[in-house]
């Protein structure tokens, strides 16, 4: 599941690229020999940390049953394990929807808040509701339920976290030297 691209979240990109690279916004594809395409994939590889975190959390969040009547049972039985109605469909579509349209900040901070609220035995008990959904739809009969779900949490919660953590990085010249030449002094 990966978000829409849209020019803003590629601008950044196209700075880099002229940067890191010299390459002109308006230079011609057919211009580009293989050491340029190979540029540009390693250039946009080491970008694109926010936009592939927002991915794997839609990711993440489509192995779960859909929010549909058939969904019900499974999203009731997780606001009662979790004690938190944050991750209840009703309240994370609206940012689920912009994160699909390419904005994950707003669902990153959304799942921190969620797992924050739990207190250790909710997060066990939501783990278990959790980890008993990806069983049935994944066909994992050798796991534990209370294993799966807790992977599950635990990659969530992370992913949110380099959803937040890419947006606040600074990829700007003034910011890399400054970075540079902190390190250099060591």
């Amino acid at each position: 599941m990966l978000p829409e691209v849209r020019p803003h979240l590629s601008n950044p990109l196209a700075d880099q690229l002229e940067h890191q690279l010299g390459l002109a916004r308006q230079r011609e594809a057919g211009d580009l020999d293989v050491q340029c395409v190979a540029g540009i994939a390693v250039v946009a590889a080491a970008h694109s940390d926010g936009y592939a975190a927002t991915g794997h959390l839609l990711g993440l969040l489509a192995a779960l049953p859909a929010p549909t009547e058939a969904g019900e049972r499974f999203w009731s039985e997780l606001w009662r394990s979790s004690g938190t109605a944050y991750l209840l469909p009703a309240n994370i579509k609206a940012s689920v929807l912009r994160s699909l349209a390419g904005e994950g900040i707003e669902l990153a901070r959304h799942i921190l808040s969620a797992v924050d609220e739990m207190t250790p035995p909710q997060r066990v008990a939501a783990g278990e509701v959790i980890g008993q959904a990806l069983a049935e739809s994944d066909h994992f009969p050798d796991l534990k339920t209370q294993v799966i779900g807790e992977l599950w949490l635990r990659d969530l919660e992370l992913t949110a976290w380099r959803v937040l953590h890419a947006d606040r990085r600074s990829d700007d010249p003034t910011g890399r030297k400054a970075f540079l030449d902190a390190w250099s002094r060591v």
